[in-house]
């Protein structure tokens, strides 16, 4: 059996669920403390987080820790506490029927016990966030990290009994429950964010308990850069956003269609800005290393297998240094272009410094090669807000669209984050959190001095029927009047 504290997984879900039904449902006080205590558990304890980090990726930069993993929980925090009391309340609908003697209301109540099950590239944001949410829903949470980053795993593990209750929230690690036992635990609600593959198993493992499931994947997200585009600017926020956490990021693009007259100059300008950038590589602290042998494997499997088929690859390397680096963990930046249909890279997420760049001659051509793939979790857009992006939107799907930058859906928490197909169901973040850990719970009283029930149950006498009658009678005249009929 699986332990944590000396009692099993399956234990301290019984107490936490134990503990929601005995104290109730949690006021607005309650939940703000708990998120408070979760953005002090995290702040508190920022620079030891960032060393744990750092020890399990080898190499990544303090500024990317810190603002990806740290602050990145902080701001949709403070906007669940803000508008927390708003949410909770109790709203009154059907006004018509009220005045008729029935009153509908709807609250937004709690599921219970949720699981959140983290990555490994941001293991601090990706659990903390969903869980922080789930507390100012008034849940209890279960959290398992990634194994893979097994030190900030453990740190959190520790830092989580420090300052909830294990009634309240509690961390385990890979050796207290894998991640099939996790998976296959009743909960109330599970939240899962990670590659496609595994989200398929996590939801076969949850399905067997019924338990619905919040899946934040990945996909392979296009840019599309437009004739109206500022080619240069285009490629340079392009080639930045490749290399964010060394392109281990699931909001990463992962193949650029830009327009065939312009394809020799977006390639030149994006390397021009990797050898600015990155003069030194395998010695340089702000380079990300990939995660972990296998994944090093992974990524450089697929440039080779592409370069194997027929594609064209540059990289830069800087003077002196030998890339891919396996002791460092360190993979040239790497455009690859001629790759064919049947090359491995065009099917797989990359998930590493490694951009693939296709030329198109019309959006149509553009919208038909992001079509024959699964929906992605966001669609670039480089150029102006014209029809052709318009276009985009309307032909395409995505977990969301970001135009002329990288992941501008993050900013603020008014718009929620989640996929589409493939690249995940549910959302999060704002508003969309809170709606995704509570249930609209619809309440009617009736002070009606006939009986729903009674006009529903026989014995049917003809009142009965006139009554059906003139429903469907005055229904089929609604729909002439709007031109539904003949």
């Amino acid at each position: 059996m699986t332990t944590v504290a000396g009692a099993t997984v399956e234990e301290i879900l019984d107490s936490q669920r134990t503990a929601f039904v005995t104290d109730g449902i949690p006021d607005a006080a309650t939940r703000i403390d708990r998120v408070r205590r979760l953005q002090a558990m995290v702040l508190d304890h920022a620079e030891e987080l960032v060393a744990a980090l750092a020890e399990d990726f080898g190499t990544r930069a303090r500024e990317v820790s810190m603002l990806a993993d740290v602050i990145g929980c902080m701001g949709d925090l403070e906007y669940q506490k803000k508008h927390l009391r708003s949410w909770m309340r109790t709203r009154s609908r059907g006004r018509l029927l009220s005045g008729s003697g029935l009153r509908q209301q709807i609250r937004r109540d709690p599921l219970g016990v949720v699981g959140v099950m983290g990555p490994w590239n941001f293991p601090v944001q990706l659990t903390m966030l969903p869980a922080g949410t789930a507390l100012a829903a008034g849940n209890r949470v279960m959290v398992r990290p990634s194994e893979i980053t097994a030190v900030t795993t453990a740190l959190l593990a520790d830092l989580a009994k420090q300052y909830f209750p294990v009634e309240e929230l509690t961390v385990l690690t890979d050796e207290q429950a894998d991640g099939p036992t996790f998976a296959a635990q009743p909960f109330d609600h599970l939240f899962f964010t990670g590659s496609p593959t595994v989200g398929a198993r996590v939801a076969q493992a949850a399905g067997a308990n019924l338990v619905p499931v919040t899946l934040e994947l990945g996909g392979k997200n296009p840019a599309v850069v437009d004739r109206s585009a500022d080619l240069p600017k285009a490629a340079a926020r392009i080639a930045a956003s490749r290399m964010v956490n060394g392109g281990q990021v699931c909001m990463c693009p992962d193949y650029v269609l830009v327009q065939e007259e312009g394809l020799d100059t977006f390639v030149d300008e994006v390397m021009s800005q990797w050898r600015s950038a990155f003069p030194r590589i395998v010695d340089n602290g702000d380079y990300t290393s990939v995660i972990s042998e296998r994944h090093f494997d992974h990524v450089v499997g697929l440039v080779d297998d592409a370069v194997a088929r027929g594609a064209e690859r540059r990289q830069h390397i800087p003077h002196g240094e030998t890339l891919p680096d396996r002791g460092t963990r360190k993979i040239a930046p790497t455009i690859l272009t001629g790759v064919p249909s049947d090359a491995r890279v065009n099917r797989e997420e990359i998930f590493g410094p490694v951009l693939v760049i296709h030329p198109y001659q019309t959006l149509s051509d553009a919208v038909d090669y992001v079509n024959a793939s699964p929906h992605p979790l966001t669609v670039y857009w480089y150029g102006a807000d014209n029809d052709r992006f318009h276009r985009l939107q309307d032909a395409t799907r995505s977990g969301s669209v970001n135009a002329n930058d990288f992941t501008l859906n993050f900013i603020g928490s008014e718009l929620p984050f989640g996929g589409v197909g493939r690249s995940g169901t549910g959302a999060y973040r704002g508003r969309a959190g809170f709606d995704t850990f509570t249930h609209a719970r619809g309440v009617a009283f009736s002070r009606w001095p006939v009986s729903l029930a009674r006009m529903m149950a026989p014995p049917f006498g003809r009142r009965d029927g006139r009554l059906v009658d003139l429903q469907l009678t005055a229904f089929r005249r609604r729909l002439r009047r709007s031109g539904g009929a003949r």
